[in-house]
């Protein structure tokens, strides 16, 4: 029998991979982080919450090293990520030490509460961005 958290996991995933992803990725203002596709070199956009904070965006990831954006990161560390529309050019860095409950409580409150509710694994990563 799957434990509750790998089936909160697959439903979660499974929600925003096939039915929240594409329809939020439509959205002209809806924040975006690029990745590089660790095995197909092509570029994926994934929606998701944070906040800029000088040169850098911040944000955590519900799945930690589970969420396929961070395994990308993983591989490649140059993301972009599109912020009021505009796109910016950065560096991705993982952030284990942080306390992302902590980090939650500065970002945007709707995103930081769906990733309380469903997250599982959180980690804060840091995108620095280019100037």
């Amino acid at each position: 029998m799957p434990r509750p958290t790998d089936t909160r996991f697959r439903a979660t995933t499974a929600f925003q991979r096939h039915i929240a992803n594409p329809l939020t990725r439509l959205l002209p203002f809806q924040t975006l982080l690029e990745t590089t596709g660790r095995s197909s070199g092509l570029p994926r956009r994934t929606p998701l919450g944070g906040r800029r904070v000088g040169g850098a965006f911040w944000l955590v990831s519900e799945f930690g090293e589970h969420s396929q954006y961070v395994r990308n990161i993983k591989a490649d560390p140059r993301v972009r990520v599109r912020i009021g529309g505009k796109w910016h050019a950065g560096t991705a860095h993982l952030m284990p030490d942080d306390d992302p409950v902590a980090r939650l409580r500065t970002l945007p409150r709707g995103n930081s509460a769906a990733v309380r509710l469903l997250g599982t694994n959180l980690l804060t990563v840091r995108v620095d961005l280019d100037a």
